[in-house]
């Protein structure tokens, strides 16, 4: 997996503080996310069997995980009997070559590209840079980020950090055929984007795509998206590359019909998608090449606890419920994948040895909201705990969790240390000093009672 945003701290906890200071940013994130999360509850307040597809829907993840192998091979000779090139990624710098050397094939040194996590996730577009070849984003919120050299802070909305005034800011910027009146009125920002982005669509020859779906029967690939660009890369350019990881399988067509009416609820809160754009191998005669994208998945895969992450569909529900994420933003998290989502799946995908991913598990107050709104079920809290278990401690940190297992292990001992911290409660500070200070950073110190409830109920109720 690809490292962190460039210019990011050293970890999460940094770059939050950060984040909440600005009071434009915290507005911006509010707005939008109850927004979504509004429009998510009324859609899926109308489904009386919403429970049921949610569970049907976990239980084709799972099925599928249990048996990746062989849907992932059924997948590749489906793909190749309609035409299709497949091809094998074990990490990011594998898949970077091969749709590099694709594009090169083709003689070409631009790109158009669909909204694609996967590819975010690898760097394809400053991997394609390096060998000069330009990437141009089509989806709205991908080209407010790429135009204002910025970095994606939420999974549907890349862009949900800047409102209009920002967005008016960066066409008049960085789009040279922006007229100078332009308003910062929703349909008049989308009119300016959509003349941009036609030239690119009419003269580019190579697309590059993700995919929210694989079937295996049949080796069809489906994009779901809301604008109609999708729709544009994927018909009119001669040659279409799509990376995607090898978790988005689903083993049939009829398992997808439970998933059209779990993400665009979850995502959009929409009853259903604009646009849903499916393809099976080479069509039309249209050359495809499908990159199938390990990158630290099978690795997720072999933990009994962490893999349930991979039944994600990326529809960014839990971002838009997340306490946490509402108050800093995506950036904070320095991945492509934000929120409590981000925060289990990232230190999975790339191992928690830097400061960054050590901190992620710790970036929630485990409400249990996300969990609640999963299409999926996917638990999130009980992954964030596993991580934090895992994730590397400092010596203070664990020569303290063993004084504390010791006096907690003894009643007797329980009883001294009780009395002995009532007697000295006046001498304690509000802060702690040394190693123990980052406790007392982000929270106070509880005040300790004059009397211990022990003590306390010894007086007042034992007979």
């Amino acid at each position: 997996m690809s490292g962190t945003f460039l210019g990011m701290p050293g970890n999460f906890p940094k770059n939050a503080e950060k984040a909440v200071q600005n009071s434009q940013l915290r507005f911006n994130l509010r707005k939008a996310t109850h927004t979504i999360r509004g429009k998510r509850a009324s859609v899926v307040a109308e489904l009386p069997d919403w429970k049921e597809l949610r569970a049907a829907a976990k239980a084709v993840k799972d099925e599928t995980l249990r048996h990746l192998d062989r849907y992932l091979v059924q997948l590749e000779e489906a793909v190749t009997r309609a035409g299709g090139h497949v091809h094998w990624a074990r990490d990011a710098a594998e898949a970077n070559r091969i749709v590099t050397g694709l594009v090169q094939a083709t003689g070409e040194s631009e790109v158009v590209k669909v909204k694609s996590m996967a590819t975010q996730e690898i760097g394809l577009n400053e991997a394609l840079a390096e060998h000069g070849i330009t990437a141009y984003e089509t989806d709205l919120a991908e080209l407010i980020v790429q135009l204002g050299d910025d970095f994606p802070s939420h999974i549907l909305v890349p862009a949900i950090h800047r409102n209009r005034a920002e967005i008016r800011e960066i066409f008049l910027e960085r789009m040279p055929e922006t007229p100078d009146g332009l308003s910062d009125e929703p349909a008049a920002l989308a009119e300016a984007a959509r003349l941009h982005l036609r030239e690119r669509f009419l003269r580019s020859k190579v697309a590059i795509s993700g995919a929210n779906f694989m079937i295996a029967e049949t080796g069809t690939l489906v994009v779901l998206e809301s604008e109609g660009n999708g729709r544009m890369c994927l018909t009119l350019p001669e040659t279409l590359i799509s990376v995607v990881g090898i978790e988005k399988l689903l083993p049939s067509w009829r398992d997808l019909e439970i998933f059209l009416q779990l993400l665009p609820r979850s995502s959009t809160g929409e009853r259903m998608n604009p646009y849903t754009s499916m393809w099976t191998g080479a069509t039309e005669g249209q050359e495809f090449h499908l990159v199938l994208l390990d990158n630290g998945r099978t690795d997720v895969l072999a933990d009994e606890v962490g893999r349930q992450a991979l039944r994600c569909i990326r529809c960014s529900a839990c971002l838009n419920v997340c306490p946490v994420y509402e108050r800093t933003g995506g950036h904070a998290y320095g991945s492509v994948y934000p929120g409590p989502i981000g925060a289990i799946l990232t230190p999975q995908l790339r191992g928690m040895g830097s400061e960054l991913d050590a901190s992620l598990p710790y970036a929630s107050s485990l409400c249990g909201a996300c969990f609640d709104v999963c299409p999926v079920a996917i638990d999130i809290p009980e992954v964030l705990v596993d991580l934090r278990a895992k994730a590397p401690h400092g010596a203070a940190e664990r020569a303290g969790m063993r004084v504390a297992g010791w006096v907690l292990g003894d009643e007797a001992r329980l009883a001294k240390a009780q009395r002995l911290a009532s007697r000295v409660r006046g001498l304690v500070p509000r802060r702690l000093p040394g190693p123990l200070s980052a406790w007392t950073d982000t929270r106070d110190l509880p005040e300790i009672p004059e009397e211990s409830f022990r003590d306390w109920w010894e007086r007042h109720e034992r007979p």
